[in-house]
């Protein structure tokens, strides 16, 4: 049995843990085999199952890029895009930072404070938790954290949360997601103090994201470090077609909202649009946050574009040392030949979002305290 022309796209729009997977129509040449023995598709970061995902496992079983972003990045006359270092642009933010938390600190005797709150024991949250430790502790930013056990009740959440929206030595408050299941995220998040909601994900920073003429006080910090990037590299945005894929509250959502701020003409891709490579290929530029590896290929790409990657997905590949290597939602191999730049999977985003955290947090410093 053969699956031809398909593409699996997730649904990340929800808080929920099972996303919704569809089959789109893929103009690829690529065709693959389903049998007993070999079963290949577009694969996800989820457990697939016949159109089924659970968030259970971190990995895929086959993507269908053959060569992974680093390999690509390296066969310079093979790639005709620019590579768009978050990595760098990442360090140069954080010595940027480095230096007005010393000034901050001379003028007035204050250190900025970011607060992090992890509830149970996922290895990628405490993961996630230390990185954000070592990048505070490597521009001068104190933090304090939290470590409450799987079992914790949403009252003794919401109780740590109060006491830090109280003190002011903190600065910033992230609770680490996702959350058990037994709590209510919204509650949780709500509860953080506006001024201190340094990851922007409070109702009225969203709001304020979304309406003309207001200002939010934090803007979410992956796809603020992906207009970021744009900026960076002097790649015009207004007037400009976007096309976001993915409608996620954290990425997508967010992202499209600065685009519109940015003028650009915006475009939105998610698992009920019809004929996404259509949309895709009209674009100026594209920013893919899905948890798709490989998904969009080089036929989606308008020659000339500027591609964005917020994706990073392990698949399984024996030649890797682990076992597996990370790709992001982009197939690098493809798009790298059309496109005018392109973020690698790692080393585009990735470093880009802690940066963005450590930049907010020493906003809501300046601005508590009255500093420009």
């Amino acid at each position: 049995m053969a699956l031809i022309n398909t593409t699996i796209f997730t649904d990340c729009s929800s808080s929920s843990s099972t996303a919704r997977l569809l089959l789109f129509n893929n103009t690829t040449k690529h065709q693959k085999k389903l049998s007993n023995n070999n079963i290949s598709y577009f694969g996800s970061s989820s457990s697939v199952q016949f159109g089924i995902s659970s968030r259970t496992s971190s990995r895929s079983i086959i993507t269908h890029c053959s060569s992974s972003s680093a390999s690509a990045i390296q066969v310079d006359n093979e790639t005709s895009a620019k590579v768009i270092d978050g990595k760098r642009v990442a360090k140069d933010i954080r010595d940027e930072i480095t230096v007005e938390i010393s000034k901050m600190k001379e003028e007035i005797g204050i250190v900025p404070g970011l607060a992090v709150i992890l509830v149970g024991d996922r290895k990628d949250s405490a993961t996630y938790v230390r990185n954000k430790k070592k990048a505070c502790d490597s521009v001068g930013i104190n933090s304090y954290e939290v470590r409450l056990p799987e079992d914790s009740t949403e009252e003794e959440v919401l109780n740590h949360i109060s006491k830090f929206n109280d003190d002011p030595s903190v600065h910033g408050i992230l609770v680490q997601l996702p959350l058990p299941s037994h709590m209510n995220e919204q509650n949780v998040l709500n509860a953080v103090c506006i001024e201190k909601d340094v990851d922007g994900f409070h109702p009225l920073n969203i709001g304020r994201l979304a309406m003309r003429g207001r200002d939010p006080l934090f803007v979410p910090c992956t796809p603020k470090g992906c207009i970021e990037l744009l900026h960076r590299y002097d790649i015009p945005i207004k007037g400009k077609r976007a096309v976001v894929i993915g409608r996620s509250n954290i990425v997508g959502m967010p992202a499209a909202l600065l685009l519109q701020r940015e003028d650009a003409t915006v475009s939105i891709v998610h698992s009920r649009t019809k004929n996404p490579e259509e949309i895709t290929r009209q674009a100026d530029i594209i920013i893919s946050a899905v948890g798709q590896p490989n998904m969009v290929r080089g036929s989606w790409v308008k020659p000339g574009a500027v591609l964005i990657d917020v994706g990073i997905n392990s698949v399984e590949d024996a030649e890797c040392a682990r076992g597996y290597r990370l790709v992001g939602d982009i197939c690098y191999e493809e798009a790298s030949k059309v496109a005018s730049a392109i973020t690698p999977v790692p080393g585009g985003v990735g470093p880009m979002t802690i940066a963005m955290l450590l930049s907010n947090t020493l906003l809501s410093a300046k601005r508590i305290h009255n500093l420009r």
